[in-house]
C-alpha cells in the first residue's frame, strides 16, 4: 500500500486542462496538478505528458475525490519535443494552436466590435 512520501511509478491515463489523471502501482488513481509537472512553467500539460505515457512522481498528499496527489518535479521531466511525435499527434498540436491563436484574434475583434457599437449608442 502506498503512502504519503513514497515514490511511485504510473501511466498518465488522461491529460487535463489542469494537469493528469496517472495510474500508478496497484491500480490507483492519482493526480498530478499543472503547477507539480515541472520546476519550470508549463503554459500547457500536453507540452509534458500525453496520454501511455510512463511517469514517476511523489505522493504529496490526497485529494478531495480520493486520488493520490503526485508531484513529478525533480523526475527530470522533460518537455516532449515536437518531432517526436507521430504525424497524427503533430496534427492534433497543430490544430490546436490554430484554434487558440483563433480564439483569441477573434475575441479580441470582438471586444473591439462591442466598443464601435457602444460609442454610437446601439444597444448590446
Amino acid at each position: 500500500m502506498v503512502k504519503v512520501g513514497d515514490t511511485v511509478k504510473g501511466r498518465v491515463v488522461k491529460t487535463l486542462k489542469y494537469g493528469a489523471i496517472v495510474e500508478i502501482e496497484g491500480g490507483e488513481k492519482g493526480f498530478v496538478h499543472i503547477s507539480k509537472i515541472s520546476k519550470d512553467y508549463v503554459k500547457s500539460v500536453d507540452e509534458y505528458l500525453k496520454e501511455g505515457q510512463e511517469v514517476e512522481g511523489k505522493i504529496i498528499g490526497k485529494t478531495k475525490d480520493g486520488k493520490w496527489e503526485l508531484t513529478l518535479k525533480g523526475s527530470n521531466l522533460e518537455k516532449i519535443d515536437v518531432q517526436d511525435l507521430s504525424e497524427e499527434e503533430k496534427k492534433k498540436a497543430e490544430f490546436e494552436k490554430k484554434l487558440k491563436r483563433f480564439l483569441r484574434d477573434s475575441e479580441a475583434k470582438f471586444a473591439e466590435y462591442r466598443k464601435r457599437m457602444e460609442k454610437k449608442g446601439g444597444r448590446w
